[in-house]
């Protein structure tokens, strides 16, 4: 039997440093678009939630389990945790939870098993065949999001970035508020069904996800009792 030896990483180039970083520092698929997609389904598959019922769920992770915030630029959150977790202000009211592959299968019927599948949830789950904007890697200053909020809740003005139209191009609209480790697998820090009952050690996706639906119909609950905007 001939010895398998694994194909080269092929070469990416230098202009193209989000990329080489998915791909070369994380093992991570990615979809070359404008601005950089990554591939759902394989290592990880990923719960979109809004960020005000995300941040809640935060203590059901792992220390290093990936966490982004996207899509919007609106104001930011006023929840102390999110000011704990250094929330990057004025960037994205959404939140992408990344967790085991194969949960977004497991989720429909996840959510019935814990009496949430009746109602109707801001809560979806994106899996094989799926992909998500990849958010900047830390330490790269293209896109750098204006005031970030510190532990102690003070900002800054965002001066240390550049937001410039570097190699990234459009990179940069969503964000890492717990970016993945280099040279760290991935599929140990993330929330599955296998960790029901502590086994493991890895955090247990019941939990998150009973937390994130909680969460969810709380926000939705609260919209609905705010009363209408007359201009």
């Amino acid at each position: 039997m001939l010895p398998t030896v694994p194909l080269p990483r092929r070469p990416l180039h230098p202009s193209d440093p989000v990329r080489q970083w998915y791909e070369n520092e994380l093992d991570w698929a990615t979809v070359p678009a404008s601005p950089l997609r990554l591939v759902a389904g394989l290592r990880f598959d990923v719960l979109d939630v809004p960020a005000e019922a995300g941040v809640r769920a935060l203590r059901h992770l792992g220390p290093v389990s990936p966490v982004a915030l996207h899509a919007s630029r609106s104001a930011p959150c006023e929840d102390p945790a999110a000011r704990r977790e250094k929330w990057p202000a004025r960037h994205g009211t959404r939140m992408w939870l990344l967790v085991a592959a194969g949960s977004a299968e497991e989720l429909p019927g996840l959510l019935d098993w814990l009496e949430w599948g009746a109602l109707a949830l801001d809560l979806t789950a994106i899996g094989a065949g799926g992909s998500i904007e990849a958010p900047l890697p830390p330490g790269m200053p293209d896109g750098v999001p204006e005031g970030l909020l510190t532990a102690d809740g003070a900002g800054t003005d965002g001066a240390g970035g550049s937001g410039g139209s570097g190699g990234s191009g459009a990179q940069g609209a969503a964000v890492w508020l717990r970016p993945p480790e280099p040279g760290c697998e991935v599929e140990p820090s993330l929330p599955t069904l296998s960790a029901v009952g502590g086994g493991g050690g890895a955090p247990d996706l019941v939990r998150l996800v009973d937390t994130v639906a909680t969460q969810c119909h709380r926000v939705r609950l609260r919209a609905c009792a705010q009363p209408p905007a007359y201009s």
